[in-house]
């Protein structure tokens, strides 16, 4: 467990390195090596405390202080940690970069978040100072091994008592991403919560290895898996991906106790055949989201061990986490688990009446005493209103519709904002649909969900043009992908005459999302997924 003492993501590191020094903390796979260019092996808690603190004193020789923040691009490499730990050390923020953004999308966050620096690997950094440019910041841009520059003039931006640890985009619904402010003690409480969790997700201190695919600019990874494992004094095993293939091999050559997963996971990993090593490793249980029911207790059979369900935020954190980690849980059926007794919750319905049980309605959560916000995000930066509109008459409202059944277990039902869940990613249509505006030939764009077998839900897209074609849909779906991440790129695209309006002329959701389900598969209709890849570096 970490500390009460510790009150910063650096000093439970320095805690543990203190502990454990000899123990590994970061392992590199020879693939992930392989595709980044970079050296295969451990990192010792040891290591990584000289590593980082001599980074740390470069930055501070350099002027680099409290209440500034630096946005680094580094994708899932191991490195990432130590920058961060470094910037930790001195009461300096981190802002993530999302390695699918592309230039609209950079030149926000950028201008939005108002860094000091930026890090990232060479193949971005000529893409980052143009976004710089364009958002209006004279900023320098190099790499995690260069000498470092002094930090852009007036860039003390956050409060300076060291309190601010990250601050993390996250999709809205009304427009451009948010910039959530996370905390040390957000950071904190998610190492400890999963520390003592106990039940099925029960993790020891006698050498825990965890391995993950996730992205490390995400909170599951860098909140959850990385904080766990310095609580425990595990080592975290970083994926450049998830890669289906030779998933099991790295599994087994990292000798991990334990995995990370999302729902297209384990779907996909069921597509291959059975093979008499299905059970040859050392996991004891994987964490996630989103399994297909139909598929959680084939798999666990299959491969042996459970995977635990679980609901959080990344405004959330582990301040109102629920999970389905007892031995009692209910298999395949979309079971959240139920809240530990430190999580209030209400499920309410439009008008903010507690629905009935078994009725669904909007999650609201608060930590069940003391500080409501204890563990949860501090604000959305510059968005005040957003803030307190999310924690209206004292709870935060989650946009998640559930249900909860008489002995208390919550079930998922549905998304209550606008936002599409894509291989878990979030997506807002607004943002897509702001940026589609942007083509010369788009007059009204509408975007929507439609489910997907393998990925949850796919981008629809229904645009309003003056010459619609096949070859049309494709120009435009490749624009996209100069424009945003690819995640977000439409999937599906369908000429319409009109799109379905209020009476005050915004995007009737509901209408949109009944014609979307309406063309799909339609012969009107182009289907650009295939366009959908991620861009190399």
């Amino acid at each position: 467990m970490i500390s009460d003492r510790c009150n910063s993501v650096y000093n439970a590191f320095e805690d543990a390195a203190g502990r454990w020094p000899g123990r590994d903390l970061l392992q590199t796979l020879p693939g992930t090596a392989k595709v980044y260019g970079i050296p295969s092996g451990t990192m010792r808690y040891g290591e990584a405390k000289a590593a980082v603190d001599e980074l740390s004193a470069r930055f501070e020789a350099k002027g680099y202080r409290s209440g500034m923040r630096v946005a680094v691009l580094l994708e899932n490499r191991p490195v990432f940690f130590i920058v961060w730990l470094a910037l930790n050390r001195l009461g300096i923020s981190i802002v993530p970069i999302n390695p699918d953004l592309r230039a609209a999308e950079l030149e926000y966050l950028i201008g939005h978040s108002e860094p000091a620096l930026i890090i990232a690997v060479k193949p971005r950094q000529d893409e980052l100072r143009k976004a710089s440019a364009a958002a209006g910041m004279d900023l320098s841009v190099v790499g995690p091994h260069d000498p470092l520059p002094a930090p852009r003039g007036n860039s003390v931006v956050a409060q300076e008592d060291g309190g601010e640890a990250a601050v993390l985009y996250t999709s809205g619904t009304t427009g451009n991403p948010k910039g959530c402010v996370l905390p040390n003690a957000y950071f904190l409480l998610a190492g400890n919560w999963y520390a003592s969790v106990g039940g099925l997700a029960a993790l020891s201190t006698d050498g825990e290895r965890m391995i993950t695919p996730l992205p490390v600019f995400h909170m599951n990874a860098m909140a959850y898996s990385f904080m766990a494992m310095i609580a425990v004094g595990g080592c975290l095993i970083v994926l450049d991906r998830f890669h289906p293939r030779s998933w099991w091999s790295d599994v087994a050559q990292s000798r991990a106790t334990c995995l990370h997963y999302l729902g297209v996971m384990p779907s996909m990993l069921m597509g291959a055949d059975p093979s008499s090593g299905d059970k040859e490793h050392c996991v004891q249980f994987g964490f996630g989201a989103g399994v297909d029911p139909k598929l959680q207790a084939a798999f666990e059979d299959r491969f042996g061990f459970p995977l635990v369900e679980a609901w959080a935020m990344t405004e959330t954190g582990a301040g109102a986490v629920i999970a389905a980690h007892t031995t009692d849980r209910l298999v395949g059926q979309a079971c959240l688990g139920r809240p530990g007794r430190e999580v209030a919750c209400r499920i309410v319905d439009e008008e903010g009446n507690e629905v009935t049980t078994g009725a669904p309605g909007e999650l609201l959560v608060r930590r069940a005493e003391g500080d409501p916000r204890y563990g949860f995000f501090s604000h959305y930066y510059k968005d005040p209103e957003a803030t307190e509109d999310a924690w209206r008459d004292g709870w935060f409202h989650t946009g998640d519709i559930v249900r909860r059944n008489e002995h208390g277990d919550m079930f998922f039902v549905d998304r209550k904002k606008n936002v599409i869940r894509r291989s878990g990613e979030n997506i807002a249509a607004v943002e897509v649909e702001s940026i589609l505006m942007r083509h010369p030939q788009i007059k009204a764009a509408g975007v929507t969900s439609v489910p997907d077998p393998i990925r949850g839900d796919e981008v629809f897209a229904c645009l309003v043009v003056d010459d619609p074609s096949p070859d049309l849909a494709v120009e435009i779906t490749e624009w996209c992908l100069g424009q945003m991440a690819y995640y977000k790129a439409p999937g599906h695209i369908a000429f319409v005459d009109t799109l379905p309006l209020t009476a005050t002329q915004k995007v009737q959701r509901a209408q949109l999302k009944r014609l979307a389900a309406d063309l799909v598969g339609q012969s009107g209709t182009t289907v650009t997924a295939h366009l959908k890849k991620r861009q190399a570096a």
